[in-house]
């Protein structure tokens, strides 16, 4: 069974779904961050080091056992030249955007 098999599988049970549904918004801030740093070619140290955050911290940031604060995405996102952006998206739209994935 592949991992998106399994998942389709899982998704059929209600806890399951909802469980999952309600971690997306951090996974999603978590792929940005790490999306943002891999596209600069930048390891966590590099970025540690641009930001003056702990490297230990970037990765319990990046692993999930640690919520950002805004400052704190904010000081990441000076460090990689980039600006921070949080938007808020009528739920209509988010459902769409699921079921065309």
């Amino acid at each position: 069974m592949t991992l998106k098999e399994y998942k389709e599988k899982k998704m059929k049970d209600p806890e399951f779904a909802q469980a999952y549904d309600d971690v997306q918004p951090e996974m999603n801030v978590i792929r940005a961050m790490i999306e943002a740093r891999t596209s600069q070619n930048l390891t966590q140290k590099e970025l540690s080091e641009r930001t003056g955050i702990a490297q230990t911290e970037i990765s319990k940031l990046e692993n999930g056992t640690r919520n950002p604060s805004i400052k704190l995405l904010q000081r990441l996102a000076d460090g990689m030249g980039m600006v921070l952006n949080i938007s808020f998206t009528p739920k209509e739209d988010a459902v769409m955007s699921k079921k065309q994935v």
